[in-house]
Parts: structure tokens; sequence; C-alpha cells
């Protein structure tokens, strides 16, 4: 068995953070994971950026260790973290592996903590003891990539007499479109000379207000969309009622860039949906006929049975 390469990311906020990311990666290299950490492989002298290129290009895995400090310095691009965050959601735009980059949930919520480029991703939670003990293997299988998958299909039986009906699909009139952009409700840039002053927030109306489900599926396709132009920007797509929100933009690229990558975030995201309700709907019919099969085999075998 190969041991799996891993880089771990995290932000040198304390002294405290420092110590738990160097025993997590000791732990992983005793169970047979090849855990890099900056603070074994880098000495005065190296060039950072070419490390963190390096590492996070090279290796099989990178862990993000995910704190309120850490989302801080991701989304607002500061230090090593920040140019780390713009490493990462680049290999992932160009190379779409998803699987490669996990959250690890160190100390927050998964909305304090996790970075928006990573909204949406399964994340492992290692934030306290007990969710270290429960959590910690879940981990591991994942990195040895042994993770229980789904047995092998069987035969159908070629007599049974009792067949699911056929599910439809829903159609396009069940599906979430953009109406159009509230113009009301864009807000005005601060243009202060700063990074990033002279982008708004633009709202976009839907035609209904989705699941959350939906929402999720969405802001995953618009964090790591299909296609993209060189102006994408991962993580500035929320959803909030029957709208979506740019946070993050101008008028002018939704209609030179965005506006093409939202349509297909929001046909992805239909298209996820639509498989979900598909295999429901297939479950509440096989479910039914299971309760009809329980049903006749009550009336045939009750009429057989006489207290005569």
């Amino acid at each position: 068995m190969n041991n799996p390469r891993t880089f771990i990311s995290y932000a040198w906020e304390s002294d405290e953070i420092k110590q738990w990311v160097k025993n997590l990666a000791t732990e992983l290299r005793n169970d047979g994971i090849d855990a890099k950490l900056d603070q074994w492989e880098i000495i005065p002298g190296d060039q950072m950026p070419h490390f963190m290129e390096k590492s996070v290009r090279e290796n099989d895995y990178v862990l993000i260790i995910c704190t309120p400090k850490y989302k801080s310095k991701s989304e607002n691009r500061i230090g090593g973290v920040g140019y780390e965050g713009d490493i990462m959601t680049a290999e992932v735009l160009q190379k779409l592996n998803h699987r490669k980059f996990i959250p690890i949930l160190k100390s927050g919520t998964n909305q304090t903590a996790i970075p928006s480029w990573l909204s949406g991703k399964y994340y492992v939670d290692l934030s306290n003891e007990q969710h270290y003990s429960n959590n910690y293997s879940d981990l591991t299988t994942t990195l040895f990539n042994k993770r229980e998958t789904a047995p092998k299909l069987g035969v159908p039986k070629e007599n049974s007499k009792t067949t699911l009906k056929e599910t439809k699909i829903p159609t396009i009139e069940n599906q979430v479109m953009i109406k159009g952009i509230l113009i009301d409700e864009i807000t005005e840039p601060i243009n202060d000379g700063t990074a990033g002053s002279a982008l708004y927030k633009i709202p976009f109306e839907l035609n209904k207000t989705p699941s959350q489900e939906w929402r999720d599926y969405f802001v995953q396709a618009w964090n790591f969309p299909p296609s993209f132009s060189t102006m994408h920007r991962p993580g500035i797509a929320s959803t909030y009622g029957n709208k979506i929100i740019l946070d993050g933009t101008t008028i002018e690229e939704v209609e030179k860039y965005h506006k093409e990558t939202l349509k297909l975030c929001v046909n992805v995201a239909n298209e996820h949906f639509e498989q979900i309700e598909l295999k429901r709907n297939q479950e509440i019919e096989r479910k039914a006929i299971e309760r009809e099969k329980h049903k006749k085999n009550i009336d045939d075998i009750n009429k057989r049975i006489s207290f005569d």
C-alpha cells in the first residue's frame, strides 16, 4: 500500500494551533500517511511562495485546518494563507480535483471557520476531543482511499411481477431560473482606493425560492464551475430567499463574464436536484409497492384461514 502524501495548510495564529497541527501531522505519519508540514520542511533562506506552490501541486491531498482566523485570512487574501488559497482555488479550477482539498474544522463552526470557497464541501470535524476521537478514522480512511463503497448490483429477478412505475423527471416549469437583476438592490462601491473597494453587491431574482439542497449545489457549482472565464471569482456567490447574490463584482463583469457562468451553475444545481428528486420519488413508489404487496399477502392468507 502506498503512503499518501498530504500537505497541511493552516494559519500561524498562535503557538497552540501550531502545536495542535504538529500533533495531528505526527499522528498521521505514525499511521503511515506522509504528512508534510512547514514546521519540518522550511529553513531560513527558503522561498516561501515556491514551497507553497510545490506543496499544493505535488501532494495527493491538502488538509485545510479551518478556524475563524484562517477563514478571515483566506477570504481577505492575507499573508501565506491568502496566497495558498489562490494556489488551491486555481488548481481546482484547472484540474477539477475537488477531493484533493479536505477541510478540517479545528475551531468555530462551519459557517464561521470554513472559507466561502470551500462552502458545501464535506469537512472532518476535529474541533474537540470527542469529535477528534470519532472522526479521525474518517480522515485516514479517506486518505488511504479505503472508504466503504456500495455492494455490487445483483441480477434482477426475471419473473418478478412487481415493478416500479415510471417516475417523471421534473419539467422545466419546476426548475429554478434567473428572472433578472434586482437593480434597486445593487449596492454602491466604497471606492476609497483600497483593494476591492470598486466592487459591490449585485442580487439576481429567481423564479422561485429554492430548497437548501439546491442552494448548496449552486454555491458548490459557482466555487468549482465546469467551465469559467479568466475573471471568475470563487467565493462571492450566496443565496437568500429567492435571490442569488454576487458580493464582490461589478455590473460590467456580470455582462462580460459572470452571466454565462451564472446560467451554467443554475443548470448544474437543477440537474443535481432533479436527480435527488428522482431518487426520492422512486423510493416513495418502492415503499408504496411494498405496502401493497404486504396488504395483499395479508388479505390472501386471511381468506384461507378459517375458524370453523
